[in-house]
């Protein structure tokens, strides 16, 4: 796979290729359904839908229905896609997903869109940061942070192929390419996106760029940095955790989530304490969301390349001490 990052935003928004994707996947594969909780026109799908109303079912302002639809359809044999924003496909329909879901055993792929500081003017009601946490919960389950276009594209191909329960957390609006078009992706594996012998700071979704940034800047101050995008949070590439944390000997984490059952969750139980690497975190810590456009939001919440560096700087610090 080719990193073609060069710190430029990509000429789509995710909800321009979400469209497209959706067109490829059911097209190939006359069993998958698509289902949308009166959000089409947001996310790129309402021209499509209107032209195939046979493969496309709008639920309304409904999610927990929607899922109780999706699950039916999987009981029959269909592979479900759902859509909602964030937070109204994880906390609002979260019972229905894991009872007749994961633990009837049936399969749905998720598309959770503007997680966390990206719902940006919708505010805290719907801005999620606790989404990966909840799936992660759920047994079986496969929870995906995308990083960029390219990234949603394959995932979202073959989520539909894979049992279970399968939440995939992207944005709608504006990102950074990372990879390159027709990149393949390994599920549970993560992907060393810039090498780096000091530290390893591990990353998803919007903050991989960030965390990119960060090791620029590392490097400008005599630190190098690795960069790993674990867009896989589970399952988890433990395997690649373990062996960043016996060579750098210092982790930082950063996503946009709640620290609390995400990204650093999840490394640190890679790492069962052990290993005699210092972790720290950037991520939002145990508060709500507010209402702002996203380079505030950022600052606010200190999703940021400057805060990554701070914290890879006194995470080496500690280390040495």
């Amino acid at each position: 796979m080719k990193i073609v990052y060069t710190g430029k935003q990509d000429s789509r928004a995710y909800k321009q290729v979400y469209g497209p994707a959706i067109d490829m996947i059911t097209s190939r594969d006359p069993d998958v359904v698509y289902l949308d909780a009166d959000l089409s026109s947001c996310i790129g799908t309402q021209s499509w839908a209107l032209a195939h109303p046979e493969k496309a079912i709008n639920c309304g302002i409904a999610e927990a229905n929607m899922v109780g639809i999706a699950c039916g359809l999987s009981s029959l044999g269909f592979k479900p896609i759902i859509h909602s924003f964030g937070p109204f496909a994880s906390r609002r329909c979260y019972d229905q997903v894991y009872l007749s879901g994961g633990y009837a055993g049936n399969s749905l792929t998720i598309i959770g869109s503007d997680p966390g500081v990206c719902a940006q003017y919708n505010g805290g009601t719907h801005m999620p940061f606790e989404d990966i946490a909840l799936y992660r919960a759920l047994p079986g389950a496969h929870v995906f942070d995308i990083t960029d276009p390219n990234m949603l594209i394959d995932i979202l191909s073959q989520c539909v192929d894979i049992p279970g329960v399968k939440y995939i957390r992207c944005g709608r609006k504006e990102s950074y390419t990372v990879y390159e078009d027709g990149a393949h992706f390994d599920i549970g594996k993560g992907v060393i996106v810039r090498e780096g012998r000091d530290a390893t700071i591990i990353a998803c979704g919007i903050m991989v760029h960030e965390a990119l940034q960060a090791a620029a800047a590392l490097e400008k101050d005599g630190i190098s940095a690795r960069v790993v995008d674990m867009f896989t949070l589970k399952p988890i590439d433990e395997e690649l955790i373990k062996k960043c944390a016996a060579d750098t000997g210092v982790i930082v984490t950063a996503e946009n989530h709640n620290k609390i059952g995400g990204l650093y969750s999840a490394v640190c139980e890679a790492l069962h304490g052990g290993m005699g690497a210092y972790v720290d975190y950037v991520a939002v810590e145990d508060e709500f969301g507010e209402v702002g456009p996203i380079d505030y939001l950022q600052q606010r919440f200190g999703l940021t390349a400057e805060h990554i560096v701070d914290v890879v700087k006194a995470s080496l610090a500690h280390k040495r001490a």
